[in-house]
């Protein structure tokens, strides 16, 4: 029998954890419907937002949770798991951490977006979220079909041919945009109390 990995520490992120974070976002999102949103450095989290990480034995990031906060609403802006690390705790341990630090700070409601992804929904809902408002994000992909973003964008400017295009859509036009094109995700807004 394998010998369980020690808990992670959870703390504020630091600067110096940077590489590690991003290796743990691009890690965790592989497998969910952002698979593409990568970014070249971790973004800042103005103040007075919440920027937590889990980090093993070896300090590397493993876990990862930000959230901004506008008068009395925190939004978890990132939440991830590193693929290796799933299913130990990290993302409810985190969440208590944001949820406790933002009621002390004001917050009134917590929420997030997220996509389709039946493991993230369920997650979220086992979390006490509930779902609300929703919206398209829409994909046209010169490289998944080569008319996508000309649907998408009409032509107004020489020489400038739209290769990848990401829109939002009301959820009303959810049946004609994916007969159209080959990526569309329903954007859910979940919400709780902090």
């Amino acid at each position: 029998m394998p010998t369980p990995a020690p808990p992670a520490v959870l703390r504020p992120a630091t600067p110096a954890d940077s590489p590690s974070w991003l290796r743990c976002r691009v890690l965790s999102f592989l497998d969910s419907a952002y698979f593409d949103d990568v970014l070249r450095a971790k973004p800042a989290t103005p103040h007075p937002g919440l920027d937590l990480v889990a980090v093993d034995a070896g300090g590397e990031v493993v876990g990862i949770m930000a959230a901004s906060l506008d008068g009395g609403l925190a939004t978890i802006d990132t939440v991830a798991v590193h693929p290796a690390h799933r299913r130990r705790g990290l993302a409810a341990a985190l969440l208590t951490r944001v949820r406790a630090e933002a009621r002390r700070l004001g917050a009134e409601t917590l929420d997030a977006w997220t996509r389709d992804d039946p493991g993230t929904l369920a997650w979220y809902r086992a979390q006490g979220f509930t779902e609300g408002e929703h919206y398209l994000h829409v994909y046209a992909d010169h490289y998944h079909d080569a008319a996508e973003p000309g649907r998408a964008v009409r032509p107004g400017r020489e020489r400038l041919a739209p290769v990848k295009v990401f829109a939002h859509a009301p959820l009303s036009e959810e049946a004609r945009l994916r007969a159209e094109f080959g990526r569309v995700h329903v954007c859910r807004r979940f919400r709780t109390s902090p």
